[in-house]
Order: structure tokens, then C-alpha cells, then sequence
């Protein structure tokens, strides 16, 4: 194997490779299962790795969210299998996608997004070669089943992106920008204040927004909802407890918490709201 620096990344793990898994299929009814049993069918050696699958039910920006911020965590050729698919059955794409990390395989519905923004896609291909998945007349509700997790399970195995589908071009993936940013000037040449939205709300109620830790680095800063005014800190531990805190968070994103308490539920906000950074110096 080629390990110069001009070798792909993605040669770096030979098959089986991995397989990362994210779904919102819970674990009461079966379905996140069936997906490994359908991977172990086409080689039981392949590792799988669960990822979530809690995403709440067709939630593609929770989706885009955990994806986005979770790949680098995995080894360089790694499967990313997601399964969040509201347009199961329809008009959507069932795509197959590589990038420098791996490979990506699920909707094209742009859960993806947030993930190709830092690592952009090399090269995505419409799953038409219907001799890789489960069947060659899938259920019209189960493509998780029926063709994801059979493609996925194929490239953990070494199966050339090519032979999968037909090729298309990556600018045409469907895409979940996040907002913009606000900047709210000041007399000199920093701005007085930055303004963002929630864009995810995680399972302890943390509230994190769009405002990346770069625009608030090496200076003090706060953040104003409403009426309450927030101090920013390094860890949740350095209010007492019930108080609310804003720290940039392990994503590196500024995130709003309350300590030993829920955030979202006590400043009733959620996934689109404003949170408003105030530079004081």
C-alpha cells in the first residue's frame, strides 16, 4: 500500500473498513439492528460503529449537526452510513459519496451538508447498480435496509465507488446552509456584537449556535437573550449551580448551558432562535 503523501487518504485503511452509524431509528422497534444484521450478511467481519440513533424522527438538521461535527473523530476510511430519510420512497437521490476522510452513503436530502463543508466531496454517485443492495426490488418505506446498508457494507468491503451507481456532480447535492451571520458594528474595527441562531439543541439542553469560536477568541464577550445576560466562562462548572454559562463548547461553536440544569427549557429557545454575542473590549 502507498503511503506517500501523495497516496489518497482514504487508502490508508484496507478492507473491511469500518462503518459508522447514524439513524433516527431509536432502539425499541428493531430497525437499527437489521441494519448490521444486512452489513454482517455481506461480510460479518466488518466493524460497525454506532454514531446515534437517536436523531429525533426525520430531523435532517439534528442529522446534519452530529455528522458534521462527529467525522473527524473516526478513522481515515471510514463508511458513514445515515439514515434520517423523511423522502424514503420518493423523488430523492440514494447517493454514495467519497471524500479525503471516506466514504458517505445514504439520502441525498442534505443531511451531509455541514460535513462536506469542511471536507469537501471528491466525487457522489446515484446507487443504480441494483446487484449491491439487499434487493433488487426494495421496500418502498425500508431503503436503510434494502440498499444503504448493503452499499455501505460493499465499500467497508472494498468495492469501488464507480461500480456502484452512476456518477453525478457533488455541486448538485442538496445542501442545509446554515444562517448567516449578523455583525453589529462598532466605533473601531472589531464589532460590537455578533448575532447568530441556535442550530442545535443537545441531549443535556445545551444550546448551541452558529457563532464559531474563532470570532470570539481573545476577547471578553457575553451573550444577551433578551433581558438575561449571560457571562462567558471555560468550563459548566464555573457557575454555581442552576446559573447559566456560555462557553465555547467541544464542537467550537459558543454553546449557552445552565449549570446542572437544562438551558433550553428555561429560556424556552430552540433550534432557530437568536443568541447575541457582546464583545466587551
Amino acid at each position: 500500500m502507498d503511503f506517500s503523501s501523495t497516496a489518497p487518504l482514504t487508502a490508508w485503511l484496507a478492507p473491511p473498513r469500518p462503518i459508522a452509524l447514524l439513524t433516527d431509528f431509536g432502539t425499541a422497534d428493531g430497525y437499527a439492528g437489521v441494519l448490521k444484521g444486512v452489513i454482517a450478511q455481506v461480510n460479518p467481519a466488518i466493524p460497525t460503529i454506532d454514531l446515534t440513533h437517536q436523531i429525533p424522527p426525520q430531523d435532517l438538521w439534528a442529522a446534519r449537526f452530529v455528522l458534521a461535527n462527529s467525522a473527524a473523530a473516526f478513522p481515515l476510511g471510514t463508511v458513514f452510513l445515515a439514515v434520517v430519510d423523511p423522502g424514503v420512497g420518493g423523488e430523492r437521490r440514494p447517493i454514495a459519496i467519497a471524500f479525503d476522510r471516506g466514504w458517505l452513503v445514504g439520502p441525498d436530502n442534505g443531511l451531509w451538508s455541514g460535513l462536506l463543508a469542511q471536507f469537501p466531496a471528491e466525487s457522489a454517485v446515484v446507487l443504480t447498480q441494483r446487484n449491491f443492495w439487499r434487493l433488487p426490488n426494495p421496500s418502498h418505506t425500508f431503503h436503510g435496509r434494502d440498499i444503504f446498508a448493503a452499499v455501505a457494507a460493499h465499500l467497508a468491503n472494498g468495492v469501488p465507488l464507480a461500480d456502484l451507481g452512476n456518477p453525478i456532480d457533488p455541486a448538485s447535492l442538496v445542501n442545509l446552509p446554515l444562517p448567516g451571520l449578523v455583525s453589529h458594528p462598532a466605533a473601531g474595527a472589531n464589532p460590537a456584537s455578533l448575532e447568530g441562531v441556535v442550530q442545535h439543541v443537545d441531549h443535556f439542553g445545551n444550546l448551541i449556535s452558529t457563532i464559531p469560536a474563532q470570532r470570539v477568541s481573545d476577547r471578553s464577550w457575553r451573550v444577551r437573550i433578551g433581558e438575561q445576560l449571560i457571562p462567558s466562562q471555560l468550563t459548566y462548572s464555573s457557575r454555581s449551580l442552576h446559573d447559566f454559562v456560555a462557553l465555547v463548547g467541544s464542537h467550537d461553536w459558543v454553546e449557552v448551558a445552565c449549570a446542572g440544569g437544562n438551558a433550553a427549557q428555561r429560556l424556552n429557545l430552540n433550534r432557530g432562535d437568536r443568541i447575541l454575542v457582546e464583545f466587551l473590549n
